[in-house]
């Protein structure tokens, strides 16, 4: 097969800026024809419900079900596949929940209240969702690492039932994914997926009941879906491709095996053709080195077509002057994942403003995050960690403020609202206040 043609940057070439902008937006391209397709799809599930969910499920994921009520899985059957797995894998998934649940633990948010010098009580109520979906790719590659990332915050914010949809293309069923999702406790499961799902949590159907807010990774029409829904529901983000950013200073050619960085990158292209791979460094040497190294292991890899075309298509080895030039450009380009295999990361960590998870050193590889490290692995993508965050507990719980006067507070409270809102000419307003203003 031909050598691999990927993008190779230098900071110090004229136009290099406009370079690296256009790197960015081609990941950010949008299948053609996406949301007409969408549209589509939600409007006849919206209007249909198990009619159109059964079509579209026969259809995209080449099935033949007759009634809706098959799509649902026994706890029966969810058992059964704990059972069928290896000693191993159900080691493995143990291991996995009970890191993520620690982790989540620390990130569930507790009421609070104060009484402030007026004697008024002020605070906030923190309560958790009814019901959540949960979307669990099932095309490519299987993902029972999804069920634990989401069903366990859920679980441990309080959330009162976790609907899990997971699509099974040609029938096949995925045994480590359904005893992932009873191990984790999730309280549903239906084999189905895309946008069809979507829309089904969204609106409900006669079989699947309407949540109040889907999590989950998905490809281009079930992010377009999870856009188009948002308003009925919550939803967690809107998740592009993977990306990866390994950031390398001058010191890294020494320290590092340039194949623990091709293998890194490695491991988000072999997610799909649209995944993004970004190596930064401050070492030309050390570039040429990882570019020889993955030309090297290619060829071995199961995936090797996939991720040749996704570091052909979305991939770059970039070189800059120095450390804060490499800084700079990794903050512009926002990661999912960042890598930073240099000198003191965690004080390097500290100028690192925008990423949705950072791995530190050269021992920390992305893929620990991926399964058990314990942090979320459903991250912000397309250069949205500038505004958002990794999917967590919080994610599950809402918040309701809390305010309860006394009749001096009120009185003394309502003179202000009084001005403030006569000033904004909303009479009814001021006079909802003027009554409890004792004279």
């Amino acid at each position: 097969m031909a050598n691999l043609s990927i993008l190779q940057l230098n900071s110090r070439d004229d136009g290099f800026s406009d370079s690296l902008q256009a790197l960015l937006e081609r990941s950010h391209e949008q299948v053609e024809g996406v949301e007409t397709v969408v549209a589509d799809i939600i409007s006849n599930v919206r209007s249909r419900g198990d009619q159109a969910l059964l079509e579209y499920t026969n259809r995209f994921d080449r099935m033949d079900v007759t009634e809706a009520e098959t799509l649902e899985l026994s706890p029966e059957r969810l058992q059964q596949a704990v059972e069928c797995i290896s000693d191993e894998q159900r080691q493995a998934l143990d291991f996995s929940i009970a890191r993520v649940r620690d982790f989540h633990q620390r990130q569930y948010g507790e009421s609070w209240t104060y009484t402030d010098e007026t004697g008024t009580l002020l605070g906030q109520q923190v309560t958790p969702l009814d019901r959540v979906g949960l979307y669990v790719p099932g095309g490519k590659a299987a993902y029972p690492s999804t069920v634990v990332m989401t069903a366990i915050p859920a679980q441990v914010a309080g959330v009162g039932e976790t609907i899990m949809v997971v699509p099974t293309p040609d029938g096949e069923i995925n045994e480590l994914v359904l005893a992932a999702a009873a191990l984790s406790g999730v309280d549903r499961v239906f084999t189905v997926g895309g946008a069809q799902a979507i829309a089904a949590l969204a609106y409900g159907t006669e079989t699947i009941p309407a949540v109040d807010k889907i999590v989950g990774p998905g490809n281009a029409y079930v992010a377009t879906a999870k856009r188009r829904v948002f308003g009925k529901v919550g939803i967690d983000m809107v998740a592009g491709p993977s990306e990866i950013v390994v950031l390398c200073d001058g010191s890294a050619g020494a320290d590092v095996d340039p194949e623990w960085i091709a293998m890194d990158l490695f491991s988000q292209a072999e997610h799909d053709e649209l995944a993004q791979s970004i190596l930064i460094t401050t070492s030309a040497s050390f570039a040429g080195d990882v570019l020889a190294a993955i030309e090297k292991l290619l060829p071995g890899m199961e995936r090797e077509q996939i991720i040749r075309e996704a570091l052909q298509g979305q991939g770059a080895i970039i070189v800059v002057s120095d450390l804060d030039e490499a800084i700079d450009t990794s903050n512009r380009i926002a990661p999912e994942h960042l890598e930073l295999i240099v000198d003191e990361p965690l004080l390097i960590a500290k100028r690192i403003r925008h990423a949705g998870a950072i791995f530190m050193g050269a021992h920390t590889n992305e893929v620990l995050g991926d399964y058990c490290a314990g942090p979320n692995h459903t991250l912000p993508t397309s250069g949205t960690a500038r505004f958002s965050s990794p999917l967590g507990t919080y994610d599950f719980q809402k918040r309701s403020s809390l305010i309860m006067c006394t009749p001096e507070s009120a009185s003394q409270l309502g003179k202000t609202a009084s001005v403030m809102a006569r000033s904004e000419f909303l009479t009814a307003h001021a006079r909802s206040a003027e009554y409890r203003i004792k004279d």
